[in-house]
């Protein structure tokens, strides 16, 4: 009986000892435990992307006229200032007349002495015909007298001109508007020699009208290619900081800028200035609209500059070329990034073209890890790039930044 109980006894053991590790088999094994991630991310959106060139302008008013003088003299009468509102044809100064009409009255006595002098020539000249027509002058006088009665009458034209200059001269003396506007700069003051021998010197300058304001930008020849006429534009100055303003782009000139080897071109923009707030001479922070996408897959635009480093780059590699020998369809997935190309395509500038929006983002899978993903970009401004191809979708989670610490998160 004690044998045949020690056998029982060993058999419940036995029992128990493979009943235990069969249910510590079949029991279900605990989740592996996710490590904390180590980069900052962001999560992939639809949304809306405005591309933007900025530039840097100067307001002006559309129509400014320099207001200067063709003659020499001393003001004697100054007629307008700073700010006053102008109509054409109003005096603005008047300049010494003196001289002026001691000219007109030098050259309305040479005009008189030069017609006198006609009216003998032409008497000699009648008197000199009869003669020959009696014999007793011969042609030879006859043609001298003609001779001295031509001169004589481009003496009298002669005069007459220096006379009508003299009195242009009086009349230019007398400054007036040349159209209807506001004077924004004086440079002269009553009782100042104008001297007019060389240059003409700019007396007043005259705005049209500041309701109608324009920006003189000069946008780099990068950004050129998108620009067209009638794009919306804001812009901001640093008189208003807190307001925006709103400008059409109105002319693109060809004229290039060139300094020290930066090419620059001058866009001018129109704005409605009815408050009068913006000043001529203003400098504008603009940002003209050249795109826009409505609602697109979007990333943040630092996730294309983050890059890990290359220690990890090799790992990351090594694991692709792994799966890559037992993934048959790995070709096939970054044949799909790739455009169809055509027969007639220049395979050397369809490759740049692509290579210039082709982007290696890292998106960080279930255990908090980097993975590489190959994208084709579209629209990008400062905060956000358009996807136009590549495995991401709404609610991924792109690396931008490497974390000190990996709490930084929490």
């Amino acid at each position: 009986m004690k044998l045949f109980t020690k056998k029982r006894v060993a058999i419940a053991a036995g029992v128990i000892v493979v009943g235990g590790a069969a249910a510590a088999w079949l029991m279900p094994k605990g989740e592996p435990k996710i490590p904390p991630s180590r980069y900052r991310t962001a999560a992939v959106d639809m949304g809306a992307i405005n591309q933007t060139v900025t530039a840097t302008g100067t307001i002006n008013p559309v129509a400014l006229v320099n207001v200067g003088s063709q003659v020499s003299g001393t003001v004697v009468e100054l007629n307008a200032d700073f700010n006053d509102r102008v109509h054409k044809g109003q005096v603005l100064l008047k300049l010494d007349p003196t001289i002026f009409n001691a000219q007109i009255r030098q050259y309305e006595a040479s005009r008189a002495s030069a017609m006198a002098n006609l009216k003998l020539a032409e008497a000699n000249y009648q008197r000199n015909q009869q003669l020959m027509a009696q014999n007793f002058v011969s042609g030879t006088v006859v043609d001298q007298s003609r001779r001295e009665m031509d001169v004589a009458r481009a003496n009298v034209q002669l005069a007459q001109a220096q006379l009508d200059r003299a009195r242009a001269d009086l009349n230019n003396s007398v400054i007036r508007s040349p159209i209807d506007g506001v004077i924004i700069k004086r440079t002269i003051d009553l009782g100042q020699t104008v001297a007019a021998s060389f240059n003409t010197p700019n007396l007043f300058q005259i705005a049209r009208d500041l309701t109608k304001m324009q920006i003189d930008t000069s946008v780099s020849e990068a950004d050129v290619g998108a620009l067209k006429d009638g794009l919306p534009a804001r812009f901001v100055v640093d008189a208003y900081p807190e307001r925006e303003f709103h400008a059409t782009m109105r002319q693109f000139r060809l004229a290039a800028n060139v300094v020290q080897n930066v090419v620059t071109y001058n866009v001018v923009l129109d704005v409605d200035n009815k408050d009068e707030m913006l000043k001529p001479g203003m400098t504008a922070q603009v940002r003209l609209v050249v795109a826009n996408r409505p609602n697109v897959l979007r990333i943040p635009t630092t996730a294309l500059r983050f890059q890990l480093p290359e220690e990890e780059q090799e790992k990351l590699r090594k694991k692709e070329q792994e799966k890559a020998k037992d993934d048959k369809d790995a070709g096939v997935r970054q044949a799909a990034l790739k455009p169809a190309s055509t027969p007639d395509d220049d395979v050397a500038f369809r490759t740049a073209s692509e290579t210039a929006r082709m982007f290696k983002v890292y998106r960080l899978d279930k255990m908090n890890q980097p993975q590489p993903v190959d994208i084709r970009v579209g629209l990008s401004n400062f905060r956000y790039t358009e996807v136009l191809s590549g495995e991401l979708k709404a609610g991924d989670q792109v690396v931008t930044r490497t974390l000190a610490n990996p709490k930084e998160e929490m």
